[in-house]
């Protein structure tokens, strides 16, 4: 039974799909031109009301987003008709002809093709009327409310204009107390009073203890989980369970308020009140949580601000008056404004000027209240301010890591005390709706930035438990991150505390929706998302193919390790590269509108990208050709080393002192590379070694050949030799030549052959010369007689000593008589000698 009412239910899905996509229309452009011509000579006119306006943009949007859907009309359609009429070639020529049919087929393909785009041009066309009337209303509501910005109030200055103030208070104050007078006096309020006893009784008795105690219950909770327990995220839950200080006191104002209306014993007025009075206590409570935050009373506590003991309670007090502040403009801006054109306008004299004596006794009132109300929130804000400055002044000179963030506190605090400068200045001229643009959005801008504040550190409070870190790890990438995106989502907050429309935000959501067109390409968030999430996969796919290919399969091949990195490299750029077409594509972007642009910005590109180009061209030869590969002993100009990693840009070599050397991969192709292990490990060792003139030098042939061949690196075939190269100035030279295994291993060899050679020599008693010399002095008397005569008594001193003669400059050698004496020698013979007349050159 259940099968049989699925297989019903799947049935009639199947055949409503078609009747739904039957039952779609076309738009209605006839009323949609009735109401773009009514909207458009209301513009004109400027005669409408604010919210009039808004209910006619209203419409026009919705009209707007209905064309702009219909404009992808017959869209599949219109793609394969224009592929077949590209399928038909290029069309003649002027005065070149073509079959007949051809020319017939493509004649009829194109009036196809006019008639499926009609419907997709009348919607864009309407789509762009309906985008203009909207443009048109968003300036004059602009416009208007720029007006209403820079309108010139009464000054509540002038003790003219404060009667009006005075007589709306009397007035509300006065029908307050005969309103709640009468009803108290009407049997009718005693009955529902009595019928709804039981629920008011309750209701009272939860606001009471709600409002009384329900903070301070959370306020010690609060301070047993920070003082009490040492779980971990103990920061985080005292936070959010602080939270209640607000929520509780808020919902016992709910609660009263509901209490109160079910009497039915006052009017309409304290009605209102009583409705305002939560908001206006939450928008209070809200300051003062967000204040006990920024400004913990805690010792140690972390706060976003760097400031002392005495800063912190200061900054405490100024944010639950800031709270009273935006509270009192609340109740004001809510309770009393509506109702102070309703009393003075009855107020006026006659009804000739009877609207324009309601706007000045309205104003002139309004203006009075506010003024006072303005200035006091400024002194507030001109304190926090200063506090802002102070923490960037105390906290940029000790840390440097943070100093754009305190950088950003001083600038945040200077403009703070600028706009508290300029809002009394205001008030008291009488630009009250300027001074109100400023001084409220600049409360509420620092109560969001506090909030943001408060928001990151509960995040990096989670990240920290969650992870499981230290409590340093708050400043931690990710905490950071999360603390931008906070910024970057409240912007829109942000632009609506200045005044930004509602409507405004929308229609940059829709335009930043529609994309922005370059070069003819129109690019969108939503291909943005497409074009990264198919490169993504794209992406993804490829490492995993390469780290297949580089775990499983090249190791099991006789691949030489540098030709299965070429290989993995090659396939990950081949990857790479077809992800970005498949993503382009995917994403429906046409670069065929930037081929011209592409090839204007190639010449200037090629100029400035030809090192990077020939590097990475140089980069593929390497990959290909793999005259290098990782692991390879190679020697590059004076730099030598094992090769550890090949780019497409440039090849990275760790040199014997285990430094990193970047070589541009142009290098290695134009230059000249040793590559000591490319094809083999075997590497020839040449060992100089010389002997005293009238050593045996067959038995020293015979020792060196030995110890030559007792070293286990040393191959037999070819077999080592030592060779007697020559007749040095102090010594018989000879040469040991043989061929390593490994020449990784060339200098170990090198020591111990070294080693072996002095044993041996010193066993057979074989002498290594070093070089001698014998320096002759001119006038050896004279230096004879200065370091011969006897020095003077301290007392005997004279005055001032007659000068010595000096010694005679030492006989320069000749270049040719010195010997060049051999590393680690050096040694030398000083003798001195009477014969005045020796030669010179005398040195041996």
């Amino acid at each position: 039974m259940i099968a049989r009412f699925l297989r019903v239910f799947a049935l009639a899905l199947l055949l409503a799909v078609p009747a739904v996509a039957q039952d779609q229309k076309a738009p209605d452009y006839k009323s949609f031109e009735s109401a773009a011509t009514k909207v458009e000579q209301a513009v004109s006119d400027g005669t409408l009301s604010d919210s009039r306006l808004s209910e006619m943009r209203a419409d026009m949007v919705k009209w707007r987003a209905t064309f702009t859907d219909a404009q992808g009309t017959n869209g599949d359609q219109i793609t394969t008709v224009k592929s077949q009429i590209a399928a038909l070639g290029d069309p003649p020529a002027e005065g070149e002809t073509e079959d007949p049919a051809i020319a017939k087929r493509r004649s009829d393909l194109n009036a196809q093709l006019a008639k499926l785009q009609a419907p997709g041009l009348t919607a864009g066309e309407a789509a762009t009327r309906a985008d203009s009337i909207i443009r048109n209303i968003d300036k004059l509501s602009r416009e208007r409310q720029a007006d209403k910005l820079l309108r010139l109030s009464p000054s509540p200055a002038n003790p003219v204009n404060w009667p009006a103030a005075v007589s709306l208070v009397r007035w509300m104050g006065a029908w307050i107390l005969d309103e709640t007078r009468w009803r108290f006096t009407q049997p009718v309020n005693y009955d529902a009073l009595r019928n709804n006893a039981p629920l008011i009784v309750v209701l009272v008795l939860l606001a009471g203890i709600l409002m009384a105690r329900g903070g301070r219950w959370m306020g010690r909770l609060t301070e047993w989980l920070l003082d009490k327990t040492a779980m971990r995220g103990r920061n985080l839950i005292s936070g959010v369970v602080s939270l209640g200080q607000v929520a509780l006191p808020v919902l016992g104002a709910v609660l009263l308020t509901t209490a109160l209306e079910q009497t039915t014993l006052f009017g309409p007025i304290l009605t209102q009140l009583f409705a305002t009075a939560p908001a206006v206590l939450l928008t209070t409570l809200t300051a003062w949580w967000l204040g006990a935050r920024v400004f913990p009373s805690r010792a140690g506590a972390a706060s976003p601000l760097n400031l002392g003991d005495d800063g912190r309670a200061e900054g405490r007090v100024h944010a639950f008056t800031l709270g009273i502040a935006l509270g009192l403009h609340q109740l004001v801006t809510v309770w009393i404004a509506p109702r102070a054109e309703d009393y003075l306008g009855g107020a006026a004299a006659t009804a000739a000027d009877k609207a324009e004596a309601v706007a000045e006794r309205a104003d002139a009132a309004m203006a009075v209240l506010q003024a006072p109300l303005q200035i006091f929130a400024a002194l507030v804000l001109f304190r926090i301010g200063q506090l802002l400055r102070r923490h960037g002044g105390a906290a940029s000179a000790s840390d440097d890591d943070t100093a754009f963030r305190f950088k950003l506190m001083r600038l945040i605090g200077s403009a703070a005390i600028a706009i508290a400068a300029a809002v009394p200045v205001l008030s008291v001229i009488g630009y009250i709706s300027a001074a109100n643009a400023l001084i409220w959005p600049a409360l509420v801008t620092l109560a969001l930035f506090a909030a943001i504040a408060v928001l990151q550190g509960f995040v990096a409070e989670f990240y920290v438990v969650v992870t499981r870190s230290d409590d340093d790890r708050r400043e931690a990438l990710v905490p950071v991150l999360a603390g931008f995106l906070l910024v970057l989502a409240a912007v829109p907050l942000f632009a609506l505390i200045w005044g930004a429309r509602v409507d405004d935000l929308l229609e940059l959501w829709t335009s930043f929706r529609n994309g922005i067109s370059v070069g003819g390409v129109r690019i969108s968030p939503t291909s943005f998302i497409t074009f990264a999430f198919v490169f993504g996969i794209g992406y993804t796919l490829t490492r995993l193919f390469q780290g297949a290919l580089k775990s499983s399969i090249l190791p099991k091949t006789t691949i030489d390790k540098g030709g299965q990195n070429a290989i993995i490299s090659g396939l990950g750029y081949v990857g790479l590269f077809l992800a970005a077409l498949i993503a382009i594509s995917a994403a429906g972007i046409d670069l065929s509108s930037l081929a011209i642009v592409a090839g204007a910005l190639s010449v200037g590109i090629g100029f400035g990208l030809q090192t990077i180009v020939q590097n990475f061209v140089s980069g593929i030869i390497l990959l290909v050709e793999r005259p290098i590969s990782e692991g390879d002993w190679i020697e590059v100009g004076s730099q030598q080393g094992i090769v550890k990693a090949i780019t497409v840009r440039s090849t990275r070599i760790e040199t014997f002192d285990r430094a990193e050397v970047i070589v541009p991969n142009a290098d290695l192709i134009s230059g000249q590379v040793t590559n000591w292990t490319r094809s083999n490990k075997t590497g020839r060792l040449i060992v100089p070694v010389g002997v005293a003139y009238g050593s045996d030098t067959r038995r020293i042939s015979k020792i060196l050949l030995e110890i030559a061949e007792a070293q286990p690196l040393v191959m037999m075939s070819p077999e080592p030799f030592v060779h007697f190269v020559g007749f040095g100035a102090d010594s018989l030279n000879f040469e040991i030549r043989a061929i390593l295994s490994d020449v990784n291993f060339k200098l170990r060899v090198l020591t111990e052959v070294n080693h072996q050679i002095n044993e041996r020599f010193a066993a057979e008693g074989i002498e290594i010369p070093f070089a001698q010399r014998d320096i002759w002095l001119r006038n050896p008397e004279t230096l004879r007689g200065v370091m011969t005569e006897p020095p003077l008594a301290p007392e005997e001193t004279p005055a001032a000593p007659a000068p010595q003669p000096e010694p005679a400059a030492a006989a320069a050698p000749e270049p040719h008589s010195v010997g060049k004496p051999q590393p680690g020698e050096g040694v030398e013979d000083v003798q001195l000698s009477d014969n005045d007349g020796a030669e010179e050159g005398d040195a041996r």
